[in-house]
């Protein structure tokens, strides 16, 4: 199941072990109960990083190579990520809170027990990747590329979901339900294993029929 955060840096169960960090970010560096708070990084790399027990408060990525980083119990509030390479990357018990990514390449990543919440995601390729226990609450998705992911246990509650594309993913146990809109560019027939609504039937119906090569006409 999803785990709950905080959502002041005061109430994490290791905020009095933050240290504050310094300089650059550094490639296959072990980041362990490191505070990265405010300001921006530009083109560094991090790739291979550890990020164990960190938080991030008010962080500007931009350009930045995370390439297979892990990140374990990491907490990131009102962060920009833009145009970052979050490709193979693994995220446990972590929480993304009041933020923007845009322009990420997050392909071929694993997440279990993540939450996004009150997030803003445009143009994130979550293409290969696995989810699994992950919770987009409040959040818009614009353009976000599911293609060929695994889905299992995710929701979206109060989330607005704007051509979102599901071409070849699998899903499984994915509760729709909650999603304020769903508005799905491709991939009608990967929501075989999601939960969705009878309203959500009736709205997608006209994008189910297209798929599906159906021609309505009343007359």
């Amino acid at each position: 199941m999803p785990r709950s955060f905080p959502e002041q840096l005061a109430d994490l169960p290791y905020a009095e072990l933050l240290r504050p960090h310094a300089g650059p970010l550094r490639s296959d560096a072990r980041y362990d109960t490191t505070h990265f708070d405010g300001g921006g990084h530009t083109d560094e790399s991090a790739a291979g990083a550890v990020f164990l027990e960190c938080a991030f408060t008010g962080v500007s990525l931009s350009g930045v190579k995370l390439r297979q980083a892990r990140f374990n119990e990491v907490w990131v509030q009102a962060g920009r990520w833009v145009a970052c390479d979050l490709s193979d990357t693994e995220w446990q018990d972590s929480a993304f809170l009041g933020g923007v990514l845009a322009g990420v390449a997050g392909y071929g990543s694993a997440l279990r027990r993540v939450v996004f919440r009150g997030c803003k995601l445009e143009a994130v390729n979550l293409r290969a990747a696995v989810l699994r226990d992950v919770v987009f609450e409040d959040c818009l998705l614009r353009d976000v590329d599911f293609g060929e992911a695994k889905l299992t246990g995710v929701s979206f509650p109060g989330s607005t979901l704007e051509e979102v594309r599901l071409r070849g993913a699998v899903l499984s146990g994915t509760d729709l339900r909650g999603a304020a809109r769903l508005g799905l560019a491709d991939g009608h027939q990967g929501l075989r294993g999601a939960v969705i609504s009878s309203a959500q039937l009736l709205e997608l119906a006209p994008q189910f029929a297209h798929a599906l090569g159906i021609e309505v006409k009343d007359r």
